[in-house]
């Protein structure tokens, strides 16, 4: 079955970095969509990035725009958030999720933006404080 493991949250300062890792496994890595999600206490969740792992194009949110990458290592499995920069309203759960898309799908990560994510990680916490 799809499973989908989170790890590198943690406790930074504002201004620092992190950088979060998913490792999927179940399913045909190359080809499909993965998303990096958050939750806040009291917030609704939010798509932070996302990429087609079929080509690598990607799409971020305006919250995330200049400050976090998205990138996949096809040999690991593994695709991996780094965030820089990091203000107080990163801090949140950071979920990767996964939408399992047609082999025709357009190869873009407006695309994969748009999809419904049917498979989550446990979550990784990030905090970031003053």
């Amino acid at each position: 079955q799809v499973q989908l493991v989170e790890s590198g949250g943690g406790s930074v300062q504002a201004g620092g970095s992190l950088r979060l890792s998913c490792a999927a496994s179940g399913y045909t890595f190359s080809s499909n969509c993965l998303g990096w999600f958050r939750q806040a206490p009291g917030k609704e969740r939010e798509g932070v990035a996302f990429i087609y792992t079929g080509g690598g194009s990607t799409y971020y949110a305006d919250s995330a725009k200049g400050r976090f990458t998205i990138s996949q290592d096809n040999a690991k499995n593994t695709v991996y958030l780094q965030m820089n920069s990091l203000k107080l309203e990163d801090t949140a759960m950071y979920y990767c999720a996964a939408a399992l898309v047609p082999p025709w799908a357009p190869r873009r990560g407006t695309y994969c933006y748009r999809q419904q994510y049917n498979y989550w990680g446990q979550g990784t916490q990030v905090t970031v404080s003053s």
